[in-house]
């Protein structure tokens, strides 16, 4: 059997499993699985891929960024983001890359218009492909998380209006714990801005319903998780036979 997995701290919330058994059983693919392991910590990670005769690996909260220096090569948008979301096993070498970035993109900039300043709410492993992405579409952002230079206390009316686009890259709202948001101050949206949040389950979480009541656009992560699982499905199907 060759095997295919997500690793993370909990992940009773995973699409992937579903995503990728539905693609080997459509295509016929009887050799191949795709398992979650829930991991403590990642130190283990060589152990666990040839225990499983794995081929390669999806990676999710909180390893994103830890996974790097497991990881023998990097490829370039993995290298310029700092986190890895996708591994490939090629002769016992782990390969990482980002196709968080890659979802990211085509789900957000054919929509975008004229916004060009975005205000980007966390700054993990997640937040660093968003922050790569507006970089290269010169979007300009501001960056809010609990510790970092600018708290979520720091947002004021004037931060919203010029940020039409704010995007919340942190798990505040995810399955389990779907009655957290963050908190931003907001009674300032409104119709002209667009409120995307990575959270996909679930599909509406209050970050968004709150937007939404401001007369916001409104996106939730489900489309950029497809978009990046079916990016990471490029690097592995060369071992598809």
């Amino acid at each position: 059997m060759n095997n295919y997995g997500l690793i993370g701290k909990k992940l009773s919330h995973s699409f992937s499993k579903e995503f990728f058994n539905h693609k080997f059983k459509k295509l016929k693919l009887s050799n191949y699985s795709y398992k979650n392991f829930e991991l403590d910590n990642i130190s283990s990670i060589r152990e666990l891929i040839v225990k499983n005769n794995l081929l390669g690996l999806n990676v999710t909260i909180p390893y994103k960024k830890k996974i790097l220096k497991y990881v023998d090569e990097l490829d370039y948008y993995a290298k310029e983001i700092g986190a890895v979301n996708t591994l490939k096993i090629v002769n016992k070498k782990i390969l990482g890359y980002n196709t968080d970035a890659l979802g990211f993109e085509k789900t957000l900039i054919p929509i975008i218009e004229n916004k060009k300043s975005a205000l980007v709410l966390g700054n993990g492993g997640a937040s660093k492909a968003i922050q790569f992405v507006l970089k290269k579409n010169n979007i300009k952002f501001q960056v809010v998380s609990r510790n970092g230079k600018k708290i979520y206390e720091d947002i004021c009316e004037n931060d919203i209006n010029e940020n039409l686009i704010i995007i919340n890259t942190t798990p505040l709202g995810m399955y389990p714990d779907i009655k957290s948001f963050p908190k931003i101050p907001y009674h300032f949206l409104s119709k002209k801005h667009i409120a995307y949040d990575l959270v996909y389950n679930p599909r509406e979480t209050i970050f968004l319903k709150k937007a939404k009541e401001k007369g916001c656009l409104s996106i939730g992560g489900f489309k950029m998780l497809v978009e990046q699982a079916n990016f990471a499905w490029k690097i592995w199907e060369n071992n598809f036979h």
